[in-house]
């Protein structure tokens, strides 16, 4: 269950964050985007973010997850269309198979709120997949 890895990435990269803020006594909760196409279960994700984040600053944080769609743009026409899933890759337009996918592959943290704080944006760093 490569979530659990992606859980412990989520987690390092807050703590270090925390750190690096100083006096974090809590997290409250850590907004993430997770694209539809990045092959991430949402669900097994907060079951493993909520294992992981015991005895962390982050235990109790509320892990909310904001999906993005696939969307994709053919080379050739321009024509922009939901890739859905199954992930439809051909212009449905005009069966171009030269395509950019524009969105959809997304794992970043977007935001973390620390406990009696204001809410802080992380740097949009990719979160690290596991090889």
């Amino acid at each position: 269950m490569h979530e659990m890895s992606i859980a412990l990435a989520v987690i390092g990269q807050v703590e270090e964050a925390a750190e690096q803020a100083g006096d974090i006594t809590a997290v409250r909760s850590v907004r993430i985007q997770v694209g539809e196409l990045a092959g991430v279960v949402p669900d097994a994700l907060s079951f493993c973010f909520e294992l992981a984040c015991a005895g962390t600053v982050l235990e109790g944080a509320e892990l909310v997850t904001d999906s993005v769609p696939g969307r994709a743009r053919c080379a050739p026409c321009a024509h922009e269309w939901a890739v859905g899933m199954p992930p439809r890759l051909s212009c449905p337009r005009c069966g171009g198979a030269t395509t950019d996918l524009l969105s959809g592959r997304e794992l970043q943290i977007v935001s973390v709120r620390w406990e009696d704080g204001p809410t802080h944006a992380l740097t949009r760093e990719p979160i690290p997949e596991e090889r």
